[in-house]
C-alpha cells in the first residue's frame, strides 16, 4: 500500500540518521498527505451515504447473526499545517493516522457489502418494511369434565398439542403518507389465514389515520389487546361471543387528543368473517357501524406509567340478514358463540344463527385501574336485537380479573390505542455458565392473576346457554419478546340446547399451558 510504503520509509530514515527534509521534500509530501485525505474523505462520505440509504429503506437481515456495520466512528482529520510550519514528526503523525482511517474504512466497507447482500428490502424505493411473527404452542388438558360438556363437545374433550398462534407478517410505511400491514395465520396448515391486512392513510386532519381492509372492530378491551401481551391465555366468554374473531372487512378512523389523554376509533365493517374465504358474496350487505371512545383519567408520569386510570366506552349497530338460507350465497351473521375459555372442537356455548334478526345494537363499558404492580380490569357487555315477527332478545355478560407481579413490574398502557403495552422485566430470564466454574442467572418476572368470567346467551325462546369460569392464572416472562403462561380454570355451562336435544350443561376443569415469543 502507498501509504504504508511510505510511512515505513519515512520511519526507517528517521530511526536511521534522524534527517531533516527541506521545505521542498515537506512541501512535497504535504501535497500528498492532501490528495489521500481527500480519497479517505470521498470513501467516508460513500458509506455514510449507503448507511444512510439503508436506514431510509430499513432492510431485514436474513442471517441473526450479522456484522454490526455501526463500526467505529472515525474522527475527521484536522487541518494539515501550512508548509513552512510543518515539522517531520507532523508528517509522520499524520500518515499514521491516514493509516489506521484506511484500513478501518475498509473493514468498514467490507462488512457493510456484506450485510446488503444479506438483506431483504422493500421492492420500490421511499418505503418502509419491517417483519413480524409470533410463535404461541398450546398444551390444553381436560382433568375433569362430565356427560353435560361431553354432548357440548360433541365427544370426551381431547387432550390437545397445538400451535395456537403461527403468524408471519410484514407492516411499514409508503411515500408520503400512507402505511400498510399484511399479516398471515399458519397455525392450521390446511386452511391457512390472513389477519390484519390493510392498506391507510396518515395525518388526515380531523381523521388522522385511515385503514380500508381486515381490522379489529373497536369493541372489547380484552380483543383490543394484543394476544401478546393479554394476561390469560384466552379472552373471557362475553368478548368472544359478541365479537368472534375480531377482524372484519371496513374502513375505520383512528384519533388520539394531543395529551394522550383521548382515543378514539370509529368506522363501518361487514359482519361476515372473510379471512378465510374469498370474501363477501350478497346483495345484502350485513354491515355495521362501530366505535369507541377511550379515556386515559390518570397517568404517572412520574413513575413512568406504574401508575393509571382508564375508562371507555364502545358500542355497534349491525344489520344482519336474519332471512339468509342455506340457499343464499351469503350467511345470516346473526350468531353469537365461544368456547369454554379454552381450546375446544366446539363453541360450548353457541345461540345458533338467529331466524328472523333485523337489527341488533351492543354496548360495552370497560376500565382499569394499574398501582404498581397491581392491575383490576373489568367489562360489561349488552346486546339488544330486534326480529321479525318474534319477541326480542337481550343477551348480555362480563367480568373482571386482578393481576400482581411477584417481582415488582406492572403493565404498562399505550395512551395513544388505550390497551395493554409490553410488560418488560427487570431481570430477563438465563442460565449459563460462568468462568469461575459456577452458574449464573436471572429469574424474570412472575405473574399471577384471577378472572371471574360469566356470560348469559338465553333469551326467549333462544337457548345459546349460560357460563360462569374462575380462571387461576401464572405467567413467567423470560424476557420482553417471551415468556410462559400456565391457567387453571374452573367452570360450568347451564341451560344450553344441543341441537334437537333437550337442555344440557355440565361442570369442567381445564389445565392450559403455553410457551409464546413475538419478534
Amino acid at each position: 500500500m502507498m501509504l504504508a510504503s511510505l510511512l515505513l520509509w519515512c520511519s526507517g530514515r528517521v530511526i536511521a540518521d534522524e534527517p531533516s527534509f527541506s521545505p521542498e521534500q515537506v512541501q512535497a509530501l504535504l501535497k500528498r498527505l492532501q490528495e489521500a485525505e481527500r480519497r479517505i474523505d470521498e470513501l467516508q462520505n460513500q458509506l455514510e451515504a449507503l448507511k444512510s440509504a439503508e436506514a431510509k429503506s430499513p432492510a431485514v437481515r436474513t442471517s441473526p447473526g450479522g456484522t454490526d456495520v455501526s463500526g467505529v466512528v472515525v474522527p475527521r482529520p484536522r487541518l494539515l499545517p501550512a508548509a513552512e510550519e510543518a515539522s517531520t514528526d507532523d508528517v509522520l503523525k499524520r500518515l499514521a493516522t491516514l493509516e489506521k482511517r484506511w484500513e478501518e474504512l475498509n473493514a468498514r466497507d467490507s462488512d457493510l457489502a456484506s450485510a446488503l447482500k444479506n438483506t431483504v428490502a422493500p421492492g420500490t424505493t421511499n418505503n418502509t418494511m419491517k417483519v413480524s411473527g409470533r410463535i404461541h404452542a398450546d398444551y390444553w388438558a381436560f382433568p375433569g369434565h362430565d356427560a353435560g360438556t361431553d354432548v357440548l363437545e360433541g365427544m370426551d374433550p381431547q387432550d390437545r398439542f397445538v400451535f395456537r398462534r403461527l403468524r408471519f407478517g410484514v407492516k411499514g410505511d409508503i411515500r408520503d403518507n400512507m402505511e400498510y400491514k399484511i399479516e398471515m395465520e399458519f397455525a392450521d396448515p390446511n386452511d391457512t389465514e390472513f389477519r390484519d391486512a390493510y392498506l391507510g392513510f396518515k395525518n388526515l386532519g380531523i381523521f388522522q389515520t385511515v385503514l380500508i381492509g381486515n381490522q379489529k372492530r373497536p369493541y372489547g378491551l380484552d380483543h383490543l389487546n394484543s394476544s401478546r401481551f393479554n394476561v390469560f391465555m384466552e379472552r373471557p366468554f362475553i368478548i368472544e361471543a359478541f365479537n368472534e374473531d375480531s377482524r372484519r372487512l371496513g374502513i375505520a378512523s383512528y384519533g388520539v387528543s394531543d395529551d394522550l389523554r383521548w382515543n378514539w376509533r370509529y368506522g363501518v365493517y361487514n359482519l361476515e368473517k372473510t379471512q378465510n374465504d374469498a370474501g363477501y358474496l350478497g346483495d345484502n350487505y350485513q354491515l355495521q357501524f362501530a366505535a369507541r371512545l377511550a379515556n386515559t383519567i390518570w397517568y404517572d408520569e412520574t413513575s413512568g406509567g406504574r401508575g393509571y386510570a382508564h375508562w371507555a366506552v364502545s358500542g355497534t349497530v349491525a344489520q344482519p340478514d336474519g332471512n339468509a338460507t342455506g340457499a343464499s350465497t351469503h350467511s345470516n351473521e346473526s350468531r353469537f358463540r365461544t368456547r369454554p375459555e379454552a381450546r375446544t372442537s366446539a363453541r360450548w356455548l353457541n345461540t345458533g344463527r338467529i331466524a328472523g334478526a333485523d337489527l341488533y345494537g351492543l354496548l360495552g363499558l370497560e376500565s382499569v385501574v394499574n398501582v404498581g404492580p397491581v392491575q383490576f380490569v373489568g367489562e360489561l357487555q349488552n346486546v339488544w336485537m330486534n326480529r321479525n315477527a318474534a319477541p326480542s332478545l337481550h343477551f348480555w355478560g362480563g367480568y373482571v380479573y386482578v393481576s400482581y407481579f411477584l417481582t415488582g413490574e406492572h403493565m404498562p398502557w399505550d395512551r395513544k390505542r388505550g390497551t395493554l403495552g409490553r410488560p418488560k422485566p427487570f431481570e430477563n430470564f438465563f442460565l449459563v455458565d460462568c468462568c469461575d466454574g459456577g452458574t449464573g442467572a436471572g429469574w424474570g418476572a412472575w405473574q399471577v392473576a384471577v378472572r371471574y368470567s360469566y356470560a348469559d346467551l338465553n333469551s326467549e325462546d333462544i337457548l345459546g346457554g349460560i357460563g360462569e369460569a374462575i380462571t387461576v392464572g401464572l405467567n413467567w416472562y423470560w424476557n420482553p419478546n417471551a415468556r410462559m403462561q400456565f391457567n387453571y380454570i374452573h367452570g360450568s355451562i347451564d341451560s344450553r340446547t344441543a341441537g334437537l336435544m333437550n337442555l344440557t350443561g355440565g361442570d369442567y376443569d381445564i389445565i392450559g399451558t403455553r410457551f409464546m415469543v413475538d419478534f
